[in-house]
């Protein structure tokens, strides 16, 4: 894993295309168990959403997906792929959908997470987010529904 660590650099954010949703949603079924489908992405590719990959010349190692409206962002998805996790890749494509969305005048992020997903709610509040609300069985789950957790935090980053 070390080279892995000593080579961040070599990964590089670019817009998410249309040829790279196959991959993307590769990546999402590795690493969730309700992952989002190919026709999710297309909608947010055409809807013009900021899609945004980390990757090198032979494979995207994240993605993440941010909705602007107003004043308001949406962190609507972020994956890093199973074998990168814990890295700092996932920090790393959050930092910056988080200056996109600042740079198109947002003020404030909101985001959904699932409760049992303790290792993205302690990134998201390393990252400044807080806690404003529950949503009731918001996502999937083995047993019904599971409940999200709210989180916002106000734009820019310091």
């Amino acid at each position: 894993m070390s080279s892995i660590i000593n080579s961040q650099d070599q990964f590089f954010a670019r817009n998410m295309r249309y040829s790279d949703v196959d991959l993307v949603v590769s990546n999402e079924t590795l690493a969730y168990k309700y992952p989002w489908t190919k026709q999710n992405f297309i909608d947010c590719l055409q809807s013009g959403y900021q899609c945004w990959v980390l990757a090198d010349k032979r494979q995207i190692i994240a993605h993440g997906v941010i909705s602007i409206a107003i004043c308001d962002a949406h962190l609507l998805t972020l994956c890093v792929h199973p074998q990168f996790q814990r890295l700092g890749f996932g920090r790393r494509i959050l930092i910056l959908l988080l200056d996109r969305a600042a740079k198109l005048n947002s003020s404030e992020c909101f985001l959904e997470v699932r409760t049992s997903n303790e290792t993205a709610i302690s990134l998201y509040r390393s990252m400044g987010f807080e806690a404003v609300g529950r949503r009731k069985g918001y996502y999937p789950a083995a047993e019904g529904r599971e409940d999200a957790i709210i989180m916002s935090r106000t734009l820019p980053l310091p």
